[in-house]
């Protein structure tokens, strides 16, 4: 393990990991099981940590790994490929469905180099906890799971259509929350 982690700290990335876990599989349980394989699998190969990045990014990489194979594994159902929304395309986000960077909240955008800071996932948590629970689960395994809406769809049971109604509400109110509290 890092020398430079401390006990609390250890147990502070792991809350994080857990109430993340809970969001994206909805089962305290499951959750659990992938947070402790995560920290398995991290103090198994610590000799591969190489550094470049703070051990809760690797752990979290670990973690964000584990639960897209659950779902990947648990639903191997393929669906009817997306229906492109014949409304004009929306300003705020690309093809792929990530914040456009032109429309990035403006204090965000002029200081893209502090995004990592603590500070700015304190007010990212704050904001994306007042989500609703549905859209922010969406909005984590699109964006930080990365998972395809094809995939999302199948674990969410939603319609196409309902997905990208929900990422659309849940980056508006995201990005209205970002852009006034930085």
């Amino acid at each position: 393990m890092p020398n430079q982690i401390s006990e609390k700290e250890l147990n502070a990335i792991r809350q994080q990991m857990l109430k993340f876990a809970k969001l994206q599989l909805s089962n305290h349980e499951l959750a659990e099981d992938l947070v402790q394989e995560s920290f398995l699998s991290a103090f198994k190969n610590i000799n591969h940590f190489k550094r470049e990045a703070a051990f809760k990014t690797w752990v979290f990489a670990i973690l964000k790994n584990k639960i897209i194979d659950y779902l990947r594994q648990k639903g191997r159902v393929v669906l009817e490929s997306e229906i492109e929304d014949e409304d004009s395309p929306n300003m705020f986000f690309d093809e792929s469905g990530h914040w456009n960077l032109a429309c990035t909240p403006s204090r965000l955008k002029d200081h893209e180099e502090n995004i990592y800071t603590k500070e700015f996932w304190l007010i990212f948590e704050a904001c994306l906890t007042h989500l609703p629970a549905q859209q922010a689960r969406v909005f984590m395994m699109r964006e930080f799971l990365e998972l395809s809406s094809d995939e999302i769809c199948q674990k969410m049971q939603l319609s196409t259509s309902n997905l990208h109604t929900t990422l659309y509400r849940a980056r508006l109110q995201l990005q209205y929350c970002l852009s006034r509290k930085l």
